[in-house]
């Protein structure tokens, strides 16, 4: 027995490892659930700066003492100084657990309780009477989902900024590059290779200005609700405190002014920013795929675009080079994808008073998050910023196109352009050459109106 000793909780005494700064109901928990992912770390340290929040908020209202207050924030402060893999040791609760978070706050409330009686063993810290005094695990763990989600879409912001940024140089140095556009999976007329990035980047401006928009959304904070939504055993101005002081510590601003029901019974902010990811998610994997066909080859694909060699790309074929960020980065928008399923779904559930699937969904929402954020900035860093364009391929195909026979319908119709262009193909010609023979257009003319950089209605830059 000396390597545990014996706490108790409502249910009764609990063996618990002696070094473990947990209680009884983490233990419990530790016991009863064990398979998945550990809640993230985030989440965690969003309920102990929420608490901090609170005990602060508690002592001004007069609700728990001075002393008390002062202990519980020096204890989070120590708990915060740790360094993740240090800090991870005492929060060992996976995220297939109770739907309401419960065992994860009461983890923290333990752990923040016996770091409190490490520092002062003479004040007595109670987990749920201190720690957790004014609160819920209804309200105070959609208030950590909220808050960890808006700044995971802070980042994200970011990470698609960058990317922006480095398509943005492609687009501005390969404007007036021809080639040919390809639509349906064949020939078409032709464009710039600037042009064509500015589509991309188009996408993903779009992209970055639905995720600004919908971030607001998250910054409604369910604090204060407790258990139903009344607010029931909460202090004035308690939930508002909590939110002004998270808007200090995260420099975004959050707020408490929100219906406590809907706090608590739904996560529909979640599940419309989710919505706004898989969107992103969706013109990434469009992207990634479009630079790595483009890029295909060397030697027998499209071969318009050269990527970097970031590796080597196969154990048995020497010098071959993969677009491995594209892939990285695909895999990524197909896990977003099945994310967005899971935060749907999670979204969806729960009876009456209460969403829950609020664990699931939470971690469903970081990762995805998360996964778009790096993966973004690898694909910007090592492949866009370090592709270039194979501009005698891509002239090659300008010039072995059919499909600049559009340019002659305006001077002889439609279908005798058309009758151009099959005879061309039929006989293996190129284009001019099949036009000259038809009599319908002479070699002057041909070069006059088949002029391919003319066809892309070019804007100077």
């Amino acid at each position: 027995m000396a390597d545990y000793r014996i706490e108790e909780d409502t249910l009764g005494a609990v063996k618990i490892p002696q070094k473990a700064l947990w209680g009884p109901q983490t233990e419990r928990s530790r016991n009863n659930f064990s398979t998945g992912a550990k809640m993230p770390l985030e989440i965690i340290k969003a309920l102990l700066q929420i608490k901090k929040a609170a005990a602060i908020a508690n002592k001004e209202a007069h609700a728990i003492s001075t002393e008390k207050a002062n202990l519980i924030v020096k204890s989070i402060d120590q708990l915060l100084s740790l360094n993740d893999e240090d800090l991870q040791k005492d929060f060992p609760l996976v995220v297939y657990q109770t739907g309401s978070g419960t065992q994860t706050n009461m983890n923290v409330n333990e752990v923040v309780s016996h770091v409190a009686q490490k520092i002062d063993a003479k004040l007595e810290i109670l987990p749920n009477d201190d720690v957790n005094h004014g609160q819920s695990s209804n309200d105070i763990f959609p208030t950590a989902m909220n808050i960890t989600a808006a700044l995971a879409v802070d980042k994200l912001e970011e990470s698609t900024e960058h990317l922006i940024d480095e398509l943005k140089q492609k687009q501005e140095k390969y404007w007036k590059v021809v080639k040919i556009g390809r639509t349906h999976l064949q020939d078409a007329t032709p464009l710039t290779f600037g042009q064509e990035v500015s589509g991309w980047v188009s996408m993903l401006e779009h992209d970055l200005s639905y995720l600004k928009n919908l971030n607001q959304t998250l910054s409604e904070l369910a604090m204060g609700g407790t258990a139903v939504g009344t607010g029931l055993n909460v202090a004035p101005g308690f939930a508002d405190k909590i939110a002004e002081q998270m808007s200090q510590v995260y420099n975004h601003p959050f707020t408490a002014d929100t219906n406590k029901f809907y706090g608590l019974a739904a996560h529909s902010g979640l599940n419309v920013v989710h919505g706004a990811i898989k969107t992103l998610a969706s013109d990434l994997m469009k992207i990634a795929n479009d630079v790595r066909f483009l890029a295909s080859g060397p030697r027998s694909g499209y071969g318009e675009l050269n990527i970097p060699a970031n590796e080597p790309g196969s154990s048995i074929m020497p010098g071959k080079v993969n677009p491995t960020q594209a892939e990285a980065i695909t895999m990524a928008a197909v896990r977003v994808m099945g994310n967005d399923v899971v935060v749907t779904m999670a979204s969806s559930q729960g009876n009456f008073e209460m969403n829950v699937y609020k664990p699931v969904l939470v971690s469903a929402f970081l990762e995805s998050a998360e996964l778009l954020t790096g993966t973004m900035y690898g694909f910007a860093d090592k492949m866009i910023a370090g592709l270039t364009v194979n501009k005698e391929r891509m002239t090659e195909l300008v010039d072995r196109s059919l499909m600049t026979v559009t340019a002659l319908s305006p001077h002889i119709g439609y279908h005798q352009s058309a009758e151009i262009a099959q005879k061309a193909q039929t006989d293996g010609t190129t284009l001019k050459e099949a036009a000259i023979k038809s009599g319908l257009v002479t070699e002057e003319q041909f070069d006059k109106w088949v002029v391919p950089i003319d066809m892309t209605n070019i804007e100077e830059k």
